[in-house]
């Protein structure tokens, strides 16, 4: 994003989330409630995947994580959501303008276009590749000044 004198912006806020938890879908799990509070909070979400396979098995935990509330969201798929009250997209390409409030990365990858959202967070398993990736992505972000904090869960 290019600020008001020619200068590239930069992001306001990425948090990495380093979770304990080894179980399979942990990393799902967590990106179900980081969503959920988004949503409670008003945010647009798009949460970033590897594949859309994996896209597919968040929209299915999405449906079911929480008996007491619902998300609207869906399977982006390369264009705006089909309906304005779609606050959570889950893809694996570019977000959409409407939803780059909150970008949710779970690719090994650095987002597309990342200085056009206001927050990225970033969940981080036991994984020790993924962990090994996020400590390179980690390392890009501070060198583009961007404001950070680790959580430890």
């Amino acid at each position: 994003m290019i600020g008001s004198a020619g200068e590239i912006a930069t992001l306001s806020r990425v948090d990495f989330y380093v979770l304990s938890d080894a179980s399979p879908d942990a990393r799902l799990r967590f990106t179900c409630r980081l969503a959920e509070k988004a949503y409670d909070q008003g945010k647009r979400i798009y949460v970033l995947t590897p594949t859309r396979a994996e896209a597919q098995r968040l929209d299915d935990m999405l449906w079911t994580f929480n008996e007491r509330s619902f998300i609207p969201h869906e399977v982006a798929g390369g264009n705006a959501p089909s309906h304005a009250k779609v606050m959570v997209l889950l893809g694996e390409g570019e977000a959409p303008p409407t939803h780059r409030e909150l970008l949710i990365n779970l690719t090994n990858v650095l987002p597309p276009a990342l200085e056009s959202y206001e927050r990225i967070v970033e969940v981080v398993d036991v994984d020790e590749e993924r962990k090994r990736l996020s400590r390179e992505r980690y390392k890009v972000y501070r060198e583009r000044g961007c404001a950070m904090e680790t959580h430890n869960l």
